[in-house]
């Protein structure tokens, strides 16, 4: 992974800890984008088709990199407009377990509805705790994001499949934009029934592309009512007959934005994701080790296996002055610092973080 720090220019500055909050730009993809719009600057309308061209053949790496057949594949601006059209369409009878301190775009598009909401507190045991209230209270639809935002807690995804299987009739609705990107991910096999994800973060796609993933049960779950012209594809003919996904696609997309989210997986494709998985795992389990005997997680973290390389460390706003001093770019969030990592990030990195904290204590 050595070699590909040199495309992220950002890390000449400092220590990268930042990527759950805005995944770098890297300079191939910078290449990318400006031959994309020096092509629109000459061309002008003649583009047109090519763009198309890069909508449907960002569906279909889309469709590759995460297991999901392109016809069940919807393109979206962000997760954020992609949920709250989706939640239109169910109805508001539903009963719906939500975890407290979840990302707010996941948990406000269901507060802000009719639904009857339960929810449940980020335990050590949280997977014990969702089954036995799955159980109990009769839940209809359980929304989470696989990796939470505040402090990196991943939740089991084996535990999220066998769920399906015991509760065939649950809905499961997952949020990857804190996850998406960095560990590979087959939707088919998961038993998520709808996988949405933002693009600009650890898929490194920048603003304004994302996608949803839909299993074949939830179009019998979900009734939409958004439509527009590029939904049918342009066809007069088809207003009648577009299929679940291209529903939320109501409007015209960027092929900017898109083309930028299709180079940016080829790129991952190029790496290898089974790398980028295994060397993110690794940085995981030296800076949860290293943060654990500085006393700076939660305890909770202390008593589980696996987490995400996103961390937030419980230090005051004089180590986060201390950090950014150090060129170590990194976030306030809860009542921490949160870090986050990424594969152009090297253990060395981690290690340099830790001497600062040292030096803190």
């Amino acid at each position: 992974m050595e070699k590909l720090r040199k495309e992220f220019p950002v890390l000449r500055n400092g220590i990268y800890a930042n990527t759950a909050v805005y995944g770098p730009m890297y300079e191939s993809l910078l290449d990318w984008r400006q031959e994309h719009d020096l092509d629109f600057l000459i061309h002008g309308s003649d583009m047109r088709s090519k763009a198309l061209q890069v909508i449907s053949e960002t569906r279909d790496t889309v469709s590759r990199f995460f297991n999901c057949d392109r016809e069940r594949v919807a393109l979206v601006n962000n997760f954020s407009i992609a949920l709250n059209m989706l939640l239109e369409g169910l109805n508001p009878k539903k009963k719906v377990l939500l975890l407290k301190g979840d990302y707010p775009s996941l948990n406000w598009a269901f507060e802000n509805r009719d639904f009857d909401i339960e929810y449940v507190q980020m335990t050590y045991d949280l997977e014990d705790v969702i089954y036995d209230l799955i159980a109990k209270k009769g839940i209809d639809v359980l929304a989470l994001s696989l990796v939470q935002w505040v402090d990196g807690f991943s939740i089991d995804r084996a535990f999220l499949k066998r769920l399906k299987i015991d509760f065939p009739n649950l809905l499961i609705v997952a949020d990857g934009t804190q996850f998406c990107g960095s560990a590979s991910f087959d939707f088919d096999a998961s038993g998520i029934d709808v996988l949405g994800a933002s693009a600009y973060k650890w898929l490194l796609a920048g603003y304004g592309n994302g996608f949803m993933l839909f299993s074949d049960e939830v179009s019998k779950n979900v009734n939409l009512r958004t439509i527009g012209f590029n939904a049918a594809n342009g066809d007069f003919e088809k207003k009648n007959k577009i299929r679940f996904a291209k529903l939320f696609e109501p409007g015209h997309l960027s092929s900017l934005n898109f083309g930028s989210l299709k180079f940016s997986m080829d790129y991952f494709v190029k790496i290898g994701m089974d790398a980028i998985t295994f060397h993110n795992q690794q940085l995981a389990e030296k800076a949860k080790s290293a943060f654990l005997q500085l006393g700076l997680l939660d305890e909770k973290f202390s008593r589980r296996m696996g987490h995400s390389t996103i961390f937030n460390i419980k230090v005051d706003n004089e180590v986060y002055r201390k950090l950014e001093s150090n060129n170590v770019q990194c976030a306030q969030r809860g009542n921490g610092v949160r870090l986050s990592f990424h594969f152009y990030n090297n253990e060395k990195d981690i290690d340099d973080i830790v001497k600062i904290l040292k030096t803190t204590r």
